[in-house]
């Protein structure tokens, strides 16, 4: 029988126990996390550098990748050290630091996800209105607005959480803390309030998609009433981007944390994190400057500059 007072670390699940699969996880997160640190900051630093971008679109894509270098920063660097350093601990305020950013950004991510939405909405329906609705500093509003739900979102779940009376141990069934799998470890009954936390989220979260899903309805229609051609496909391309990005968000955390128990197994759990924690960070620039010629242009400039200096 374990309680908090007497835990003093977590053990996460290890990827490998053979030490060169070990090593081969290491470096296999070592790149996909230089990857993702490369692809949002050059999207960070080409934003802020050309004015031409400085727009509510490209104000609110800054904050996402700020947020998707943040995600991954939280959970792949420890699960790298541990995979090097052979060891799976994590320290008691560690998990619980973990679990409060992880939470902080993946919330603040689905806020700014659903602020992109609305940005689109009145660009594409009502473009007359866009420079009265999107004002600079209904902007910044509206971002300090994601960061700050998120953050009294993870606060609230991480106080929750971590105040239960744990009586399971201290494994942790997947490579880095989050709340399911510390709720697991948890006393018989004693997550019941966590778990009415966790139902008014959904609905928070549930209103959130809803507003996503209206949103792109409107766009639709607005973009089928275009007369030309070229018209419809450059409303459409500016979409393009944030309705793929919603929906690897979407589709991997919903089936994360909603397949039916008879699908769960530690390895499609492990599987499934990563697909949900490691994955958008990393893919996220590619689908937004992949079809998109601005910013296409800033990085070209941006790298040009960087190599030539």
């Amino acid at each position: 029988m374990s309680n908090n007072s007497s835990i003093t670390h977590f053990l996460l699940l290890a990827f490998a126990d053979m030490r060169e699969l070990q090593l081969l996880h290491f470096w296999l997160f070592l790149g996909i996390y230089l990857a993702a640190l490369l692809g949002n900051g050059l999207i960070i630093t080409a934003i802020a550098c050309h004015h031409r971008l400085h727009t509510p679109m490209y104000f609110f894509l800054l904050n996402l990748s700020l947020v998707d270098l943040g995600s991954i920063s939280t959970t792949l660097p420890k699960s790298m050290a541990n995979s090097l350093w052979d060891t799976t601990a994590i320290s008691y305020a560690g998990c619980a630091a973990q679990l409060l950013l992880l939470v902080l950004l993946i919330s603040a991510e689905y806020f700014l996800l659903t602020i992109m939405a609305y940005d689109r909405y009145v660009a594409i329906c009502k473009p007359l209105h866009y420079g009265t609705l999107l004002g600079s500093r209904a902007c910044v509003h509206m971002a300090a607005a994601a960061w700050g739900g998120g953050f009294l979102y993870a606060v609230l779940h991480t106080a929750s959480t971590f105040s239960l009376p744990l009586c399971q141990g201290n494994a942790v069934d997947q490579f880095f803390c989050e709340i399911p799998q510390i709720l697991k470890l948890s006393c018989s009954g004693a997550y019941l309030r966590e778990f009415r936390l966790l139902v008014v989220s959904a609905f928070v979260f549930l209103g959130c998609f809803v507003f996503i899903l209206f949103s792109y309805v409107q766009i639709l229609g607005a973009v089928l009433r275009i007369p030309s051609e070229q018209g419809r496909h450059k409303a459409f391309s500016t979409c393009f981007p944030h309705l793929a990005v919603v929906s690897l968000f979407l589709s991997t955390v919903m089936f994360a944390h909603m397949k039916p128990p008879s699908m769960s197994s530690q390895s499609l759990d492990l599987v499934v994190a990563v697909l949900y924690s490691v994955v958008p960070p990393a893919v996220n620039p590619l689908i937004y400057s992949m079809r998109n010629q601005e910013l296409k242009d800033a990085l070209r400039k941006l790298i040009q500059g960087l190599t030539f200096h």
